[in-house]
């Protein structure tokens, strides 16, 4: 539940740096990218959807994406995403706790967007 409140606000939250941020619109201006965030179990997850500088999102696992971070379980998911760390992130991947399907540069495009709208928290 904790992990499906937080991908809910962090997709408020880039929806609304789609509007009001100006880095954060200049980097997602001509993006068309699908991104899933989901646990292994396919019981939560989310889907973000960039294109060409509009954002939106869809509740649920079971969707057609570009890439996708499967998290092993909720709680790691949640206490990862809520340090956003990168070390907190390498530290799941190397456990064995987060895998990525597809390709790794499209999450690096993510995090990287994310750290963006961060930034001015």
């Amino acid at each position: 539940m904790r992990l499906s409140l937080l991908l809910l606000l962090l997709y408020l939250k880039l929806k609304g740096a789609a509007k009001k941020n100006k880095a954060f619109q200049s980097y997602i201006g001509i993006v068309q990218l699908r991104i899933l965030i989901r646990t292994a179990d396919g019981k939560r997850g989310r889907l973000f959807i960039f294109d060409k500088g509009k954002v939106s999102s869809l509740g649920g696992t079971d969707h057609r994406c570009d890439a996708a971070l499967i998290w092993a379980d909720p709680k790691t998911a949640f206490k990862v995403m809520i340090k956003g760390s990168d070390e907190a992130t390498f530290l799941a991947a190397a456990s064995g706790k987060l895998r990525v399907e597809g390709m790794a540069y499209f999450i690096q495009w993510f995090n990287d967007g994310v750290k963006i709208v961060m930034q001015r928290a």
